[in-house]
């Protein structure tokens, strides 16, 4: 696979099959920066949530490198982001991938959703690029989506018809096909949970995790500031509530991107705060997070995507001790 290193100058044009979903006209630039209300352990009062870079079209799956640099995806490649903000390409044939993670070998698994060749596969390193799983007893994955590597190496992952778990060396299962059109999923620090986004529903779902990957135990974890409006003339908030990427932190707390901004939640799914992470509702044509994950060299940096941006705010708290988010 070739890999270049070249500064993003410009606007990336998206497809529409990524496009954030609005109404009415064009929207105008995404604000220079927002302000962060106090979240106890998770961020001060007034820090700046500060505006990277915009106009990329479309930006998602971001998980951060070793030296704390986050990745991101675009329209078909993955975006590099530095400490200093640069914004360079690290690789330009993504097979228009979604969610990342990185394993315990080093590799970057993504979430491929190319037409014609969805999979969950390797992207990177070029010499160890392969596909893990291409469909689910003999038909072809819909709309792969976000995804959860656990520290065995096993993968959760979603499409429109389900949640699956790809244990290490074994055969995917759909661990879970009751939640409507499914989109993010995380692991809690310990493992031992798995969060799962509800978009048309009122929670955040739960469920324990056994030490061979299986789930059980579904429960109603934490209930949403945002939810879904019917009839609503902005196309975004009438379609669901906007739950999309999620990210845990080094206590436990669980990040979730929805319509209403960065929702956060304690380990007993309490809501402890939102920043507000959304602009344009005024006009029914509202922009708004879609994943985020923690990076920097300490991991205390929360990077926020979505949108065609990538946002950034300093926190308290601090993203998990593993390669993954």
């Amino acid at each position: 696979m070739k890999r270049i290193c070249l500064v993003v100058v410009g606007v990336i044009i998206s497809s529409p099959a990524f496009a954030q979903r609005g109404g009415g006209a064009a929207a105008p630039p995404p604000p220079a920066s927002f302000d962060a209300p106090a979240i106890p352990g998770v961020v001060a009062a007034g820090t700046k949530i500060e505006l990277v870079k915009g106009g990329l079209g479309r930006t998602e799956g971001p998980v951060a490198m070793a030296d704390g640099s986050m990745l991101v995806s675009g329209p078909n490649t993955i975006l590099k982001v530095d400490a200093s903000g640069n914004v360079t390409t690290f690789i330009d044939n993504s097979n228009q991938t979604n969610g990342m993670g990185w394993d315990g070998q080093g590799r970057l698994i993504s979430a491929q959703r190319g037409k014609g060749m969805e999979r969950i596969g390797v992207l990177y390193p070029a010499d160890k690029v392969a596909t893990l799983v291409d469909n689910y007893q003999g038909k072809p994955f819909d709309a792969l989506n976000d995804m959860a590597l656990d520290k065995r190496g096993g993968v959760y992952f979603t499409d429109t018809q389900g949640i699956y778990y790809l244990p290490p060396g074994g055969r995917v299962s759909r661990i879970i096909d009751e939640v409507p059109r499914p989109n993010g999923v995380v692991l809690s620090p310990d493992e031992k949970t798995l969060y799962v986004h509800n978009k048309d529903g009122v929670y955040m779902l739960a469920f324990d995790v056994a030490a061979d990957g299986s789930i059980s135990n579904r429960r109603n974890f934490a209930r949403y500031k945002s939810v879904r409006i019917p009839g609503h003339k902005d196309p975004s908030w009438d379609e669901d509530n906007g739950a999309d990427g999620m990210a845990v932190d080094s206590e436990g707390r669980v990040y979730a991107a929805t319509n209403a901004g960065v929702e956060v939640f304690s380990p007993r799914g309490e809501l402890l705060g939102v920043m507000p992470v959304q602009w344009n509702a005024e006009t029914d044509n509202i922009r708004k997070p879609q994943n985020l994950a923690f990076g920097g060299p300490d991991r205390r940096t929360l990077y926020i995507v979505g949108s065609g941006t990538v946002y950034k705010v300093r926190t308290l708290s601090q993203g998990p001790n593993r390669p993954t988010k």
